[in-house]
């Protein structure tokens, strides 16, 4: 049976795939804060650097002021990490919404 997902849920989902799609990315990830603001971003792989895509979307919504999350949506074709699912806890979501690369809400 088909999952229906809620309209802002899905916007999410659909930022994610965009970001990982225009940096060819591992990753790509989406938040919503508790104002409705958005934040897309995709995992960063350097030498000294390594951030998960919801890590780096987390730390951007922290950063512009928000307190909590309402959502997170990780488009990948692996599993979430521990990481990313404490992160999001720790903002008050209990659980991340995770796609495939093609958009199928797996999680």
């Amino acid at each position: 049976m088909p999952v229906t997902l809620d309209p802002e849920d899905s916007k999410i989902i659909t930022l994610a795939r965009a970001a990982r799609a225009r940096n060819d990315s591992a990753e790509g990830a989406a938040v919503r804060d508790e104002t409705g603001r958005t934040y897309s971003a995709t995992n960063v792989a350097m030498a000294s650097l390594t951030l998960s895509a919801v890590q780096v979307a987390v730390a951007m919504a922290v950063s512009s002021g928000a307190r909590s999350l309402e959502a997170v949506a990780l488009v990948t074709a692996g599993e979430p990490s521990a990481d990313d699912a404490a992160v999001a806890a720790e903002l008050g979501v209990k659980s991340l919404l995770v796609a495939g690369p093609d958009g199928t809400l797996r999680g």
